[in-house]
């Protein structure tokens, strides 16, 4: 089977990915990536039944929204021309593509047209994403149009996943079939993801957040929690690992809170490499806010730290207390400063109560990893008659 997989991301750095294209591989099926270049380069990260071809352009990562719509034009019209191209010469059996955005889904009109099998696979529901993201209103035109876009990629589409339960019941409400569209959890592939090793020996406490820097994620405001414990946990510092559009204004409200020396910011890292740095952090933390995205958007680095045995401290969304619980993470309550700095407090401070956490959380995701799920997704192809 040839499998063709879009997606307006950086493959190496996107679990979801990976994770289906190892299990395509496993089986002897070949497939073509095309997505974003990454900073180390396609070339790096193919092997015997894989090619990338890596659109160059990058994703914008600031707040304009011309700018932003730009990217994604640009990225679209290179993966049309790339997919079609590709087809003539050697015909797709699925075409598989990743949302956001949802209209990425056209880009394989040529395969569809000629007999391939069409899945969208929306990481993000757009709508949501969108007013959060650029501060809108569900209420603005706008946002209507990106419904009827879902609606209409929805329905060009052979099959629908969706990254969670909360957001398939919202897509079958409002866009899809319910037997069009099945829910597939973003999990570790445990074969990245699993204890190694620590091999830091400093006498730091380490606070991790690695991911996009966006303002539902909320890194302000576990920048303004960290001052306040700052004082008290004087070897704590604070690692960021990541870009978005908030990262001018993040680095700003480090230096008013003059803490230049005890946050520090880095450049992503493919998903290789960020394990291990997961993995030699004392605590992960994942800190978004609960609007009307991030209350629903469940973020995969929860389940990431789980999988190297880090304990996390993690807002009390919707989301998260839908899949997870108090033994196996500590809460906080979503956009307050004051408890986020209290749950650090209690983790840090409390060794036999932070080792729980993670042995507890490391059974969990033993039971809810990429191994447990991949069976799903080829039961999918199954479905479609394409594996």
């Amino acid at each position: 089977m040839n499998v063709c997989m879009i997606a307006y991301a950086v493959y190496e750095s996107d679990s979801r990915l990976l994770c289906y294209t190892k299990a395509l591989v496993e089986l002897g099926h070949t497939v073509d990536i095309i997505a974003v270049a990454g900073g180390s380069g396609a070339a790096a990260h193919e092997r015997p039944g894989v090619r990338v071809y890596a659109i160059r352009g990058g994703k914008y990562k600031g707040k304009s929204r011309v700018a932003y719509l730009f990217g994604i034009l640009s990225f679209f019209l290179q993966a049309f021309w790339l997919v079609s191209r590709r087809e003539l010469r050697q015909h797709y059996d699925v075409a598989h593509v990743h949302s956001i955005p949802d209209v990425l889904v056209f880009c394989a009109l040529v395969p569809k047209l000629r007999g391939s099998k069409l899945i969208l696979d929306i990481h993000d529901v757009l709508p949501e994403f969108y007013i959060s993201r650029f501060n809108g209103s569900h209420r603005s035109l706008i946002y209507r149009c990106l419904l009827w876009l879902e609606r209409a990629s929805a329905q060009f589409a052979d099959y629908v996943i969706v990254a969670n339960d909360l957001w398939r019941a919202k897509l079958v409400a409002r866009s899809v079939p319910a037997d069009k569209c099945e829910a597939l959890l973003s999990v570790p592939d445990r074969s990245i993801f699993q204890p190694r090793g620590k091999t830091r020996n400093d006498k730091k406490i380490v606070i991790l957040y690695p991911g996009t820097l966006s303002w539902h994620q909320g890194v302000d405001i576990a920048i303004r929690a960290f001052s306040r414990i700052s004082a008290e946990v004087p070897e704590a510092e604070l690692q960021v690992y990541g870009t978005g559009p908030e990262e001018e204004a993040l680095a700003a409200l480090v230096h008013e809170l003059g803490l230049a020396e005890r946050v520090k910011f880095n450049a992503p890292r493919p998903l290789g490499e960020i394990a291990g740095i997961m993995e030699n952090a004392d605590l992960g933390i994942v800190p978004k806010r609960d609007d009307l995205f991030g209350d629903e958007a469940f973020s995969t680095k929860t389940l990431e730290f789980m999988a190297v045995g880090v304990p996390v401290v993690i807002a009390g969304t919707k989301i998260d207390r839908y899949y997870l619980n108090e033994s196996i993470v500590e809460f906080f309550t979503p956009g307050n400063e004051q408890s986020l700095a209290d749950a650090l407090l209690a983790v840090i401070k409390n060794a036999e109560f932070r080792e729980g956490l993670a042995k507890r959380a490391l059974q969990f995701v033993a039971r809810n990893d990429w191994e447990s799920n991949k069976g799903r997704y080829l039961s999918i192809m199954s479905r479609l008659g394409a594996c």
